[in-house]
């Protein structure tokens, strides 16, 4: 199994200093920042676009940009994200749009692409896809807030999902995203996912740093 990694979502930190909570991420020694972008109309809340992405760039942080578009038309953006500094952008399979050739531009953008489903969404709606991608990211919450409980009933689709990719001999990372923190990260593990989006238990930890270790050691 891969080693895990933890991408901070860069939501739960402090909006004034977007920077300075992508700073402590990277000073911790951490690789990846996850930056979850939310349209209002995919998801029922608002969060940042392109130009904070960039903005980040520009201050300097050196992080590997996960991205995950929560939006209604990702492939409309998919461009401006990527010139902005995302390294790896992720769309959603519940909208109606071309998912593969969306997938196959931003390969050609020059980054890495990942699909995402939703806890509602079954884990056949992705299958055709799997060979495509670099990540899949199971969201274990209903996206679009930060804070709300991890539902355990999604680890049977990481079951299934870490099998396809054993069975074909995929290379896909497999992310999870929604109420974890060291316990459920560990449930998740045991399921097949590497790779761990902490929002609230990273940036609200009293000491982060123990949290980023203990989660490198699951």
């Amino acid at each position: 199994m891969a080693a895990p990694i933890l991408s901070p979502s860069l939501l739960a930190s402090d909006h004034a200093h977007l920077a300075a909570g992508a700073r402590m991420a990277a000073d911790l020694g951490l690789a990846w920042l996850h930056l979850d972008i939310m349209d209002g109309h995919f998801v029922p809340n608002l969060s940042f676009g392109p130009e904070s992405v960039a903005a980040l760039r520009r201050h300097g942080i050196p992080l590997f940009f996960d991205t995950h578009l929560m939006l209604s038309e990702p492939h409309r953006y998919v461009e401006a994200f990527a010139r902005a500094g995302s390294n790896l952008i992720s769309i959603h399979i519940e909208p109606d749009y071309d998912h593969a050739a969306t997938l196959a531009r931003i390969r050609e953008l020059g980054c890495e692409c990942g699909i995402v489903l939703n806890p509602d969404t079954p884990a056949s709606a992705i299958e055709p896809l799997l060979a495509q991608v670099d990540l899949v990211l199971v969201m274990t919450v209903q996206p679009g807030f930060g804070g709300q409980p991890f539902r355990s009933d999604m680890l049977p689709k990481l079951r299934q999902i870490d099998a396809w990719r054993r069975e074909r001999n995929l290379g896909f990372r497999l992310e999870v995203d929604g109420g974890i923190d060291l316990a459920t990260a560990a449930e998740c593990r045991a399921a097949g996912a590497d790779t761990f989006v902490a929002g609230t238990s990273f940036f609200k930890a009293d000491d982060p740093a123990a949290f980023a270790a203990a989660m490198a050691n699951l």
